[in-house]
């Protein structure tokens, strides 16, 4: 499915709304719309109407002249034949009355009390008498009160249409708004379900670009574009249909402007779609960089590498600048300037249509139909322009929903609600052999069991394959060969959110999140009670840590745990995985970075809450794992030795030679 008709499916979630804001729209439309054809009347009726024939009548009419009473004749509505007819004329400034109605129209001229009206070789004389201000005003009194009507039924219709279209904008706006919150719902959903090798590819900052950045843009399209262009369209529709009123000919002509229009559409689309990829790309790249040297700041300072970064990023937004600037040609070429030459174009076609009727080429028409068809003219081009602007926005929603779409269309796990019995923690690996990229493996034929409450720790040197166990064992990876089982059961069987249920995990550098103490251990897991917090929190020694802070479990965190130290944040850490209560409790080297006496708290609180679970330690301490049930030696993916502390160090193998090297550097450290 295309991203259009994606973003389309997203609309119609809430189309409800949607269809009763554009119903609103062209109920707008359709009031503001009356405005030329009020006008018209105005003037046809009631301005120019005087012009029409005058009825003499006996009794009392509508206007008094020269001691007479006249009725309008398309007022006239009796059945005896009038006693005389008089016409109003208009001449420049001047208004004359004559005695008989005009045979034709044409230029009419008035001099010395005869009137001559000339239409090519043809001309007629009539006799005239000049009118005063008071008389002319006196056959414009009847028109008074209907053009008062008139206007104020428009102005009634004008109000209507802003209370409708403050109406119909509010609920495209929200509509927009949700349909937003709803994508980005999703796609953080999604965010969620990505496996993690995913995000070994990603940058972070390219991810939260997508997220933000990119969901912004399609929310553009919904707020702005999307009523922009109902709007035009209906606008269009409902100015071709007055102009097909008006005069058909004409309206045929101007239906031109709509394959012109389509033709642009598509042209602008195929060069902008070009740039606005790269735009969109950079966005991303800029973001993904921004991140990237904020974590990395302190190695950037500490080897004075600001120049450097500073020139890698000025790149990247240098390249952005180019194509924004290679798009806002395009735009500049395409949209205001176009638009006004076709609306030229069109004024010079009407001028010839209506203005040839003097020389025979065009036809004759009243004055309320030649202001009507220009002022619905120029209301033609306004949602034309309005359209071709919002081009730009809308190639740029539509690569931004491509993007989004992309993401969101990777291969994920659908979070499940399922759950499995508490495991015993009984674990055998069964010649797993597993590769992060095909053929390239890190594990070979590994083979070993844990039982339920037994420590087994993984040492060996850096790449031997210690965390790659553990990433198959939670799933983070799933291993190519052999099985692997938990109390007798494969872990392909179990669901990975079913799995991780009943494991916990310290890594070698913590991560917090924003918020509290008591929200990082607890994970705002609603089945965990403060008490249990407080519990956890003791039991791995943190008692003094949270004493003396002000708030106690209450304190803030602020993002990755910064203010607090490496010991802190690892008790917490701690604290975190114990509260869960697992059977099974993964320890990849987590105590590598903390000193010796928090070292110290933490293997005495671990003596207490490993009991009865199965822990497996990816050690760097080896003096940390001497009472290990199991103590395996990795070797470049392969196990090397398998044995306890003792049988291994009378092995005199690597693992003798390791931890004699160990113990020799700490002695000369001390």
């Amino acid at each position: 499915m295309t991203p259009t008709k994606r973003l389309i499916r997203y609309a119609l979630a809430f189309k409800r709304t949607i269809i009763f804001a554009l119903v609103l729209l062209a109920i707008a439309a359709a009031a503001e719309l009356t405005g030329p054809f009020i006008a018209k009347h105005m003037i046809d009726n009631h301005i120019m109407g005087i012009e029409r024939p005058w009825y003499e009548v006996s009794d009392e009419g509508e206007v008094e002249y020269g001691g007479r009473s006249y009725i309008r004749s398309d007022r006239y509505d009796r059945t005896e034949e009038p006693l005389s007819t008089l016409q109003v004329l208009q001449i420049g400034l001047t208004y004359v009355a004559i005695d008989e109605p005009l045979g034709f129209e044409g230029e009419r001229t008035f001099d010395e009390g005869t009137l001559t009206i000339t239409r090519g070789e043809e001309s007629a004389v009539y006799e005239g008498t000049q009118l005063s201000g008071e008389e002319v005003f006196s056959f414009f009194q009847p028109e008074v009160k209907y053009l008062i009507f008139l206007m104020g039924g428009y102005f009634l219709l004008v109000v209507m249409a802003a209370f409708l279209h403050y109406h119909q904008s509010f609920l495209l706006q929200r509509s927009a708004n949700q349909i937003i919150q709803k994508m980005r719902t999703d796609v953080f959903r999604k965010v969620q379900e990505l496996p993690i090798h995913y995000f070994d590819r990603q940058p972070a900052g390219k991810i939260v670009s997508r997220v933000t950045n990119d969901t912004e843009a399609i929310r553009e399209l919904y707020v702005r574009v999307l009523a922009t262009f109902f709007t035009s369209i209906i606008y269009l529709v409902g100015i071709y249909i007055a102009l097909f009123l008006l005069e058909p000919t004409l309206a045929t002509a101007a239906l031109v402007l709509l394959p012109i229009l389509v033709i642009w559409a598509a042209l602008y689309r195929k060069l902008a779609s070009k740039y606005n990829h790269v735009i969109r790309e950079r966005v991303s790249d800029i973001n993904g960089k921004i991140n990237e040297n904020i974590q990395g700041m302190p190695v950037i300072q500490a080897f004075g590498r600001e120049k450097e970064v500073n020139d890698e990023f000025e790149k990247l937004n240098k390249d952005h600048f180019t194509y924004n600037n290679k798009l806002l040609s395009l735009n500049a070429l395409t949209s205001f300037n176009l638009v006004n030459m076709f609306r030229n174009l069109a004024f010079v076609g009407l001028i010839w249509y209506f203005g040839g009727a003097s020389v025979g080429v065009g036809a004759v028409f009243s004055l309320g139909v030649l202001y009507a068809f220009v002022d619905y003219l120029n209301r033609l081009f306004e949602p034309v322009n309005n359209l071709v602007n919002q081009l730009a926005q809308l190639e740029e929603a539509r690569v931004a929903g491509e993007r989004v779409f992309q993401l969101m269309d990777e291969p994920g796990i659908t979070l499940s609600d399922g759950s499995v019995e508490r495991f015993k923690g009984n674990i055998r690996f069964d010649d797993v052999s597993f590769a992060y990229e095909e053929e390239e493996y890190v594990l070979k034929n590994i083979s070993f069991s844990a039982q339920k409450g037994e420590t087994v720790a993984f040492v060996g040197h850096t790449g031997s394959g210690k965390s790659s166990i553990m990433n198959v064992l939670f799933r983070f990876y799933d291993h190519q060969k052999g099985t692997v089982t938990i109390d007798g059961t494969d872990i392909h069987s179990i669901t990975k959110q079913a799995l991780r249920e009943h494991m916990a995990i310290v890594l070698q550098d913590p991560f917090l999140f924003t918020g509290t103490i008591a929200s990082n251990v607890g994970m705002n897991d609603p089945k965990i009670s403060r008490r249990d917090i407080i519990d956890a929190l003791h039991k791995v020694g943190a008692k003094e840590m949270i004493d003396a802070l002000p708030n106690g479990v209450d304190e803030k965190v602020v993002e990755k745990g910064s203010t607090l130290s490496a010991g802190q944040r690892q008790l917490i850490s701690f604290a975190r995985a114990l509260v869960f209560n697992p059977p099974i409790l993964i320890l990849d080297e987590a105590t590598a970075n903390i000193d010796t006496e928090t070292e110290a708290v933490i293997q005495r609180a671990l003596d207490v809450v490993k009991e009865g679970r199965t822990t497996f330690v990816i050690a760097h301490r080896l003096s940390t794992i001497r009472n290990a049930d199991q103590i395996i030696v990795l070797n470049k993916g392969e196990i090397k030795e398998q044995g306890n502390h003792d049988s291994l160090m009378r092995q005199r193998g690597t693992y003798h030679h390791m931890y004699q090297l160990q113990q020799g550097i700490e002695k000369s450290v001390g």
